[in-house]
């Protein structure tokens, strides 16, 4: 079926030929770009909206659901395999499908994927970079892991050093509901309330807004969220007890659009971002994911990461769409440049 699509679409990648003049293609040379995709009801429903398929769709790419109940090698040919699942089962499947067909890509590595689901060794990739240039300073707040007995945790913030207010995530980032909740504790016997185990971030003030950074192979797309309110001394001393939120940033806490404060509003310089999610894509081994970044309220070039994320919702990013197919097209351009030279 998919290798009859490849003969009838005369669109997608250029096989040898070139592009005509006045920019429009020789069609004679090109082919179906054929994307197989293994990926969760719920992703999708958000990504692969009609509008993402049918410019897909117009650029020669078709997007083809994965058979789980099939073995993956008899089914494509594909140029490209995008997944979000997961599973020890999946993984392996896809690593001897990787081994057997070196000619297609894999989005992304499984065990690549696997590091961003530990927040332990999620953010160790920022803190090893220690990046610092002229247009600012990107770190990780100080952060501490307890992997059970929550009586024992403010014994071990107070030795370790963390400040209140403190940030508690799940140690597991699976992309499941729980893992996105997170809890602010503002004193010391409340801690041994938080449930184990645990990601203890000291909270850094942000003004309420955390920048979305999603990241597409090359291309980059920053978008505002609304995040949690600034805590001062005054609010500190006269606050008790642990706070739970069920996911901060949110499509419904856009705030593109909102009256904000200009030094709080302001993007992150975009060569930072650049050199950033450059060094990230080497480290992660990684080509689609976005980093939840805040700037420290109070100054203009003090930046945090405090969350990786692996195929994001780029169903929320502005023009995704677009992004996301160029991107498609590039990796199999630069495939056929690969073998032709």
């Amino acid at each position: 079926m998919v290798r009859e699509m490849r003969e009838e679409m005369p669109y997608g990648i250029e096989e040898g030929g070139r592009e005509e003049e006045g920019g429009f293609p020789n069609t004679s040379h090109k082919r179906l770009v054929v994307v197989g995709y293994a990926l969760t009801s719920k992703k999708i429903k958000s990504f692969l909206q009609p509008k993402l398929e049918g410019l897909a769709r117009n650029k020669g790419i078709l997007f083809v659901a994965i058979d789980h109940n099939k073995p993956l090698s008899d089914q494509g040919p594909f140029d490209i395999v995008l997944h979000k699942l997961s599973g020890k089962e999946w993984r392996q499947i896809l690593e001897d499908y990787r081994q057997t067909h070196p000619e297609v890509t894999i989005l992304d590595p499984p065990d690549a994927i696997q590091h961003l689901h530990n927040r332990q060794s999620m953010l160790q990739a920022v803190a090893d970079l220690n990046l610092s240039d002229s247009y600012g300073k990107v770190g990780v707040p100080k952060q501490l892991v307890v992997k059970k007995d929550a009586s024992s945790i403010p014994d071990a913030v107070a030795n370790f050093g963390l400040k209140l207010p403190i940030v508690a995530k799940p140690l597991v980032n699976d992309g499941s509901k729980k893992s996105h909740e997170l809890s602010l504790a503002y004193d010391w016997y409340s801690l041994q309330k938080l449930d184990p185990p645990l990601v203890l971030q000291e909270f850094v003030n942000h003004g309420g807004v955390l920048f979305k950074v999603y990241i597409v192979g090359e291309a980059i797309k920053v978008v505002r969220r609304f995040s949690l309110p600034d805590v001062t001394k005054r609010e500190l001393s006269k606050t008790a007890g642990v706070y739970h939120f069920p996911r901060v940033s949110c499509a419904a806490a856009s705030a593109e659009d909102a009256d904000l404060d200009p030094c709080i509003a302001e993007l992150p310089p975009r060569p930072l971002l650049e050199k950033l999610a450059k060094e990230l894509r080497r480290r992660l081994g990684l080509r689609l994911f976005n980093l939840d970044m805040i700037r420290e309220h109070g100054t203009r070039d003090r930046f945090y990461v405090i969350d990786i994320n692996y195929f994001p919702g780029y169903g929320k990013m502005p023009e995704y769409e677009h992004i996301f197919t160029d991107f498609l097209l590039s990796l199999v351009k630069g495939k056929h440049k690969k073998r032709s030279g």
